[in-house]
């Protein structure tokens, strides 16, 4: 990738040795993406056309890490190996370990796993929490039964409800493969009775939400300056914010992710920490092409005005998105909620647009659209967005320090 010439032996041996990698799970005549500068890795060559193109037409000089070719994301610790003494690799408990390490750095010091023996006045204020958290490490080191080295109690838990969240499985089903699990493996395994139960063990991983009740007719949220009020304080409006009087249960509530905790989480994996500085760092700019929102007129003049934030590659660039669905699955249902995702767009390109990296930042209720009182829904996200702006401090693993300040846009 780093070499313009083509006619350089280097890059002739670098296209072997890619076609080695690529093919070195295949059959020789299978087709696989191609990365050429033409084809982008949206076709699929044979392999001599895949060399014939690389040869003649260049490899995508962002094309750095191999993903549509087998090469897979490994978490590496800070200065450490990911291989054991014996070359074998590291399973994902123990992955799953160093990650809870990380964000037990990231929100309490260096020192948190030795709270105890600490005078920090800081960690021992947050003495519950650190417990709780201590208590899930010990879950991640823990066996599923006896001889079981691949699952932990808490890797197990966490693979299945991954499961259940990719594949669409109703609670009941999950149930009923709780209940199966629990006939076949031995009884000593540590395999919770039910859904609510596995939401419990994950529960101090720390992404919670907040329920904000809201004016049925969208004027305000009650909260700050509105918290106590009963009735909306709209002149024009004045509806009950419940939904009979002497009852405590809202007409309408907002549901709020917080976003603070789950950027500095980004910054809590080695290889994501350094994948949010890609943007700066490793991103190739074109003036004739727009790969990534790095190369956009609209981020190029952002950094313009602000050259103190555009800086520091870690500091966060957002994009927000939001749609209106019938979350019923009928078009006979008139009712429409409205979420709002948050795309981090320092990650590259391939990443920045998946799944796991897709923050839904709330839910807006219906049953209609906020139209243009969305604003109002805005304001948790604005308000923390404005504390984000004059930066929090942040644990980031690729460097292994705690910065003092990490701003987002």
């Amino acid at each position: 990738m780093k070499i313009s010439n083509r006619k350089d032996k280097a890059y002739e041996l670098g296209v072997k040795n890619f076609l080695k990698f690529a093919y070195s799970q295949k059959v020789e005549n299978q087709k696989i993406p191609c990365p050429c500068t033409q084809c982008n890795n949206f076709c699929n060559q044979t392999k001599t056309i895949v060399e014939d193109h690389l040869l003649t037409q260049d490899i995508r000089k962002s094309y750095t890490r191999w993903i549509h070719h087998g090469e897979q994301f490994r978490h590496q610790n800070c200065g450490d190996s990911t291989k054991h003494g014996d070359g074998e690799e590291d399973s994902d408990t123990e992955d799953l370990n160093d990650m809870l390490h990380d964000i037990g750095t990231a929100q309490w010091g260096d020192n948190w796993a030795g709270r105890e023996e600490s005078t920090d006045d800081s960690l021992n204020a947050n003495h519950s929490d650190t417990n709780n958290f201590l208590k899930l490490l010990e879950d991640a080191k823990k066996e599923l039964y006896l001889g079981n080295h691949f699952y932990s109690k808490l890797s197990f838990v966490v693979t299945l409800l991954h499961l259940k969240t990719m594949s669409g499985w109703t609670i009941k089903s999950f149930n009923a493969l709780l209940e199966i699990f629990r006939h076949a493996l031995p009884p000593e395994a540590t395999v919770p009775k039910s859904f609510a139960d596995a939401k419990k063990l994950i529960r101090d991983l720390g992404f919670k939400s907040e329920k904000i009740h809201a004016c049925v007719n969208d004027c305000v949220l009650f909260r700050k300056e509105n918290e106590n009020f009963d009735t909306c304080p709209n002149l024009n409006c004045k509806e009950p914010r419940y939904k009979m009087a002497g009852s405590r249960v809202p007409r309408k509530v907002l549901r709020y992710f917080p976003l603070k905790p789950r950027v500095q989480r980004l910054y809590t994996h080695k290889e994501i920490a350094s994948d949010m500085r890609w943007h700066k760092e490793k991103c190739v700019h074109d003036d004739n092409i727009m790969r990534h929102p790095a190369d956009s007129e609209a981020w190029k003049h952002f950094d313009r005005l602000h050259p103190d934030f555009a800086v520091d590659p870690r500091n966060v660039r957002l994009g927000l998105a939001t749609d209106g669905f019938n979350p019923f699955g009928t078009m006979t249902s008139a009712y429409s909620i409205w979420p709002i995702y948050l795309v981090p767009y320092n990650l590259p390109p391939w990443k920045c647009m998946r799944d796991p990296f897709l923050f839904l930042s709330m839910l807006i209720p219906g049953p209609k659209s906020p139209g243009n009182e969305i604003d109002v829904y805005m304001e948790p996200l604005i308000d923390e967005l404005n504390e984000m702006w004059l930066g929090v401090e942040t644990y980031d693993a690729y460097t292994c320090v705690v910065h003092d300040h990490l701003g987002s846009q």
